[in-house]
């Protein structure tokens, strides 16, 4: 079988993504191959594929046992033969797998490097390796960002195996992590193959200089906007996990934290919880990475600043791998900055560090396309502007600065350069601290010089200042500011300064910071509840993480083609033959009763709504009770108020509301569609609303033709 046809037969694509086919000949070919693949890009399929053709077993060196579960997992709902190896099997179960392998039954085997080096001859004996394939590679070099020392030592496997393929596959590695991946793994003469890194359904938004109880309030609101999705938060250390959890949980948002202080098997419960949507959201170190496969998790916050580009790209990466919209927000501001330069000047490669810490400030601080910086750091280049970042969908604007760097200039070198940030600000805006008076500082020139400035803008100007390279931060001076020989000319008149305008509104001279942008609200289809929910079922049942049944985006994809036969749903992106003949049909049965062939169904679910309503529950309370979302109950009732069930919407949509609506409709012309009336309002309207007022519209137009 050609492997297009193992691609549509076992995954249910019709065409494999860019460089996947060259790949996989290339290993057929039984040559050595350095893969670097985004997040989510299918790197997994170009060694699975030549598997299936090859004989023997590949043998699949993974970091994490959970990793492995769940790629497994996934194999086998595609109606592979794949297994995995590890300490937690007992004597059989593990010599159950490797007389698999021996008969040739089990394709692809799971490992972790540690289990391959300890067992390597028994597995050897029992698993012919078809191929090597060296999965999150980048843990082989002490230059990257995860090293891990038991990768480093699988390099003599190279030696050992001359006749069959090595294929070492990252989705980070930046030219000196890609060198000595080659290297280490001794791999001889290694094709590389590099995917474009452009993940352009992940939004990106940096924050600067948010102080944390506002920080603690966006993300709670965020959060709140997007009740029903699932999301990570990145934290730095242990404690602020858990402190950022139990704030979360206050505001009444279920969230867990994972750090490596907890004991093995709380951190596996809430991996595990975090996989099967039973917890919707992980407040984590980077600890919490790797070994999550999850495809639908919809946005990636930072709540603290990475320590280099790998990690960062690596981390929002766990968002929208099924390729449908996600977001990811980057907080960042100068306490994050003085403890990483902290962390990376007392680390074992100081000078490396130091200068990967430098990359991801000044992508923090840009005022371009952060996107293009990005794919520039991962050796790509991106033409035109994304349009999916903070700074593209709010350019930057630049103001003549050099006064107020003056200002600040002046304020450092009258304290002699060996006082740090926070005193400078505090100088600046004539505070009378006891330490300021006991230093002189309250008599300086320019003490409350900047008193028109904010503390928190200051900090902001003065991060802006490091980044142009007006001023240093001396770590070993207990972070002094410093000025450079830019500042120097900047402050003694030789040259000026441009300095980016804060993201603010100006308004009578009062700054008001703006609010944080809320989510375009698209209107949830009631069939891609019902779609979940028997996706869920399938996934509880079997024990198996719900995407792994189908993804999100194949999910989607039903919603807007509604096949009506088996033959459209193999149509479907995601729909496999194995897994048609697995949960097709139920997926199926659901879209053709959604459609009206079982008209019955259809009025249960409004009738089940219209019940749970004259008990006096609310649209929220319903649509939780009834595992839906809250969209699709205030269609529910929009429906019943038309067909006379229910007497009044007015707790629900407001008069000036309908009026409003009433009168986009009048401008755009008569239409069944939400959207062109949501976009005329710029969308300060929301589409349940939009709904609700139609329903009325309707129902007075109707009393309005019985009267005449």
């Amino acid at each position: 079988m050609l492997p297009q046809e193992l691609l549509k037969k076992h995954f249910g694509y019709d065409h494999f993504r860019p460089k996947q086919a060259e790949i996989i000949e290339h290993i057929l070919n039984k040559k050595d191959a350095l893969v670097l693949m985004p997040t989510g890009g299918g790197k997994s399929v170009c060694f699975q594929i030549p598997a299936l053709l090859m004989e023997g077993t590949c043998i699949v060196i993974s970091p994490l046992i959970s990793l492995m579960k769940d790629q497994v997992d996934a194999l086998k709902a595609n109606g592979i033969c794949a297994a995995f190896l590890n300490s937690t099997q007992s004597f059989a179960e593990q010599e159950t797998i490797l007389e698999a392998c021996q008969k040739d039954e089990i394709k692809l085997l799971y490992v972790s490097p540690e289990k391959l080096l300890t067992d390597l001859e028994v597995i050897l004996q029992r698993a012919k390796p078809a191929f090597f394939a060296i999965d999150e590679a980048h843990c082989v070099s002490s230059w990257g960002h995860d090293f891990r020392p038991e990768y480093a030592k699988i390099g003599f496997l190279r030696d050992r195996f001359q006749g069959i393929p090595f294929v070492a596959l990252t989705a980070t590695a930046d030219k000196i992590t890609r060198r000595d991946i080659s290297k280490q793994l001794n791999l001889q003469n290694p094709k590389l193959f590099i995917s474009s890194f452009n993940r352009g359904n992940l939004s990106l938004d940096v924050r600067i200089g948010i102080k944390p109880k506002q920080k603690i309030q966006e993300i709670v609101d965020f959060i709140h906007s997007r009740s029903t999705e699932s999301g990570i938060i990145y934290c730095l250390s242990r404690s602020k996990c858990e402190e950022l959890s139990a704030r979360l949980r206050e505001a009444g948002i279920d969230a867990g934290y994972y750090h490596a202080g907890m004991n093995a098997d709380d951190r596996a419960q809430v991996q595990e919880d975090f996989i099967n949507d039973e917890l919707p959201i992980v407040c984590a170190t980077i600890a919490f990475g790797m070994g999550i496969d999850k495809s639908n998790v919809r946005w990636v916050i930072h709540y603290n600043m990475p320590k280099n580009m790998e990690g960062y790209y690596q981390e929002i990466g766990r968002a929208g791998r099924d390729g449908l919209p996600s977001e990811t927000i980057l907080y960042y501001n100068y306490a994050d900055m003085i403890m990483l330069n902290k962390f990376a000047s007392e680390s074992g490669q100081a000078e490396i560090n130091l200068e990967k810490l430098k990359r991801i400030q000044h992508y923090a601080e840009a005022d371009s396309c952060r996107r293009k910086i990005l794919l520039y750091y991962f050796s790509e280049t991106l033409d035109e502007n994304c349009g999916n970042c903070d700074v593209c969908k709010n350019p930057r604007k630049h103001f003549e600065g050099t006064v107020l760097v003056q200002k600040a200039l002046s304020a450092i070198a009258r304290m002699g350069e060996k006082e740090g940030a926070q005193m400078v600000i505090d100088v600046l805006r004539g505070s009378r601290r006891t330490e300021i008076l006991e230093f002189g500082y309250d008599k300086l020139k320019t003490h409350g010089a900047g008193s028109d400035i904010s503390a928190i803008d200051w900090q902001r100007y003065l991060m802006q200042m490091l980044n142009i390279g007006v001023l240093e931060i001396a770590y070993d001076e207990n972070f002094a500011l410093k000025i450079t020989a830019i500042g120097k000319e900047i402050l003694f008149g030789k040259r000026g300064v441009e300095l980016t305008i804060l993201p603010i509104l100006a308004a009578k001279g009062k700054q008001v910071r703006e609010k944080i942008a809320q989510p375009k609200v698209v209107p949830e289809d009631e069939l891609f509840d019902h779609l979940r929910k028997v996706r869920r079922d399938f996934a509880m049942r079997e024990n198996v993480p719900a995407y792994i049944v189908f993804s999100d985006a194949t999910l989607q994809a039903m919603v807007v083609a509604k096949p009506k036969t088996a033959e459209d749903m193999l149509h479907i992106a995601g729909v496999s033959e194995h897994k048609f003949s697995r949960y097709g049909q139920a997926f199926l049965d659901v879209i053709l009763d959604f459609l009206g062939e079982s008209l019955s169904k259809k009025g249960n679910t409004y009738r089940e709504t219209l019940l749970l309503y004259q008990r006096g529950l609310g649209p929220e309370e319903i649509a939780t009770y009834r595992n839906v979302s809250p969209q699709t109950i205030y269609s529910h009732l929009a429906y019943l108020y038309s067909k006379g069930n229910i007497s009044t919407l007015d707790n629900f949509v407001a008069w000036d509301e309908v009026e409003i609506i009433k009168k986009a409709i009048g401008v755009i012309g008569e239409s069944k569609a939400m959207k062109p009336i949501f976009d005329y309002l710029n969308e300060s309207v929301p589409y349940h609303k939009i709904r609700l007022a139609m329903a009325v519209i309707e129902k007075e137009e109707s009393i309005r033709e019985a009267q005449l």
